[in-house]
């Protein structure tokens, strides 16, 4: 039919409850859709479904969790330790697709989880469970199920040792939305990123933080990222990174010394090793710092990543505090990014940036020049504007605002 002649239909969401979640699914579940979650074993998928699952119980949802690894005694023991105990949460031990659809149809849940989608089997493929054919026969014959009935379903998907989804590419084309599940599992923090959404926003994250009665949402994550900071520290710099719509502001921390070997070693954690690599080159065509005979570690505090060209300004600063061996103004945050000629270009969505930092204190702020007279900046702030790296560096160490 012609697409003028199908009548609009309402953008209705179901909410589950947990914002952080919500957020990186667009707003909520939308119904029959089918969306793929992936990450490392044990780094709370499972935890994660449980207690999204609790929380549309609660709201007298009836949900079905399907677990393929785990019996229901085992479930249930997670559950007494997670508090989640609704009569509404339903669960079943299965692996065959054929049972699964028939009770899913019996039960009529409002959301499905299959945990993990890589355990079920089709009994009309001759292949084992897990294998490419096993994993794209069931996902599709669940993608077909999803929009003929109106269930949304949730597809937990165990991942390579190269971080991508185990099984064929084709299972994330399909499905609806793939978010991920980042972070290590020995971290405090994990990280859940939308990578596609048909139905929202890309590359929005959920911060959350695991305990032992499950994953805590955090619902200010700069201020979590920032509590440990330390005052007047050499190679500490604070900047603002964009996460979807949500600015996050990071700790960039660099540590600078000579080298003992004859290649310089560049150790770099959460930013991109080659955009540093390029940044170094710059400061010493432009700067006259001499750093090939020195070593450079590079962190983001926290465990977050910071691929943005936002930051290149900040992770100058904090190489030259701590090769000058001066601190960085604990007060002061810097954004901008920085071109091969050593100039600082603007960035997006600055005024955004600029109101996270002033609600943690920040009372100052180095940004490109070509910037600086934003319409609405917040007033706690003072803008430092700069137009190179060489002013940029004489506004932070020797500053005359």
């Amino acid at each position: 039919m012609s697409i003028a002649d199908i009548p609009p239909c309402e953008d209705e969401r179901l909410r589950i409850g947990i914002p952080e979640l919500d957020r990186v699914l667009g707003g909520g579940i939308i119904r029959g859709s089918l969306v793929l979650i992936g990450g490392d074993p044990g780094i709370g998928k499972s935890t994660l479904m449980l207690q999204a699952f609790h929380a549309l119980a609660r709201q007298d949802h009836r949900v079905l969790y399907v677990s393929g690894e785990e019996s229901i005694a085992q479930i249930r023991m997670r559950s007494g330790r997670l508090e989640v105990t609704h009569p509404s949460l339903w669960v079943v031990a299965e692996t065959d697709i054929d049972r699964i659809l028939h009770m899913t149809k019996t039960c009529a849940p409002k959301v499905l989880a299959i945990d993990s989608i890589q355990t079920v089997l089709d009994p009309a493929v001759p292949s084992l469970p897990g294998s490419v054919t096993q994993v794209r026969e069931t996902a599709l014959r669940l993608m077909q199920f999803a929009k003929q009935t109106g269930i949304a379903v949730f597809l937990v998907g165990h991942v390579t040792k190269d971080g991508a989804i185990a099984g064929p590419r084709l299972l994330e084309h399909m499905v609806d939305a793939v978010l991920y599940f980042e972070g290590e599992r020995n971290h405090l923090f994990r990280i859940l990123r939308a990578v596609k959404n048909r139905f929202g926003s890309t590359n929005e994250i959920g911060v959350f933080e695991m305990k032992e009665n499950g994953l805590q949402e955090v619902v200010n994550p700069s201020a979590v990222f920032l509590a440990e900071k330390p005052d007047n520290a050499a190679g500490s710099v604070v900047t603002a990174t964009l996460e979807g719509t949500r600015p996050i502001l990071i700790e960039l921390q660099a540590l600078v010394c000579h080298t003992v070997y004859g290649t310089p070693r560049r150790t770099i954690l959460g930013l991109d090793p080659g955009r540093v690599a390029l940044l170094a080159a710059v400061m010493e065509k432009k700067l006259g710092m001499h750093l090939m005979g020195h070593d450079i570690f590079m962190n983001v505090a926290g465990g977050i990543e910071a691929d943005e060209p936002a930051v290149d300004l900040a992770v100058m600063i904090a190489i030259a505090s701590s090769f000058w061996d001066k601190p960085f103004d604990s007060r002061t945050i810097a954004l901008g990014e920085v071109g091969l000629a050593g100039e600082i270009r603007g960035v997006g969505h600055l005024e955004t940036r600029l109101s996270e930092a002033a609600k943690l204190g920040f009372t100052r702020a180095l940004v490109p020049e070509a910037l600086s007279g934003i319409h609405h900046p917040p007033a706690s702030i003072i803008l430092v504007p700069v137009r190179t790296i060489a002013q940029a560096m004489e506004e932070s160490f020797n500053p005359t605002h």
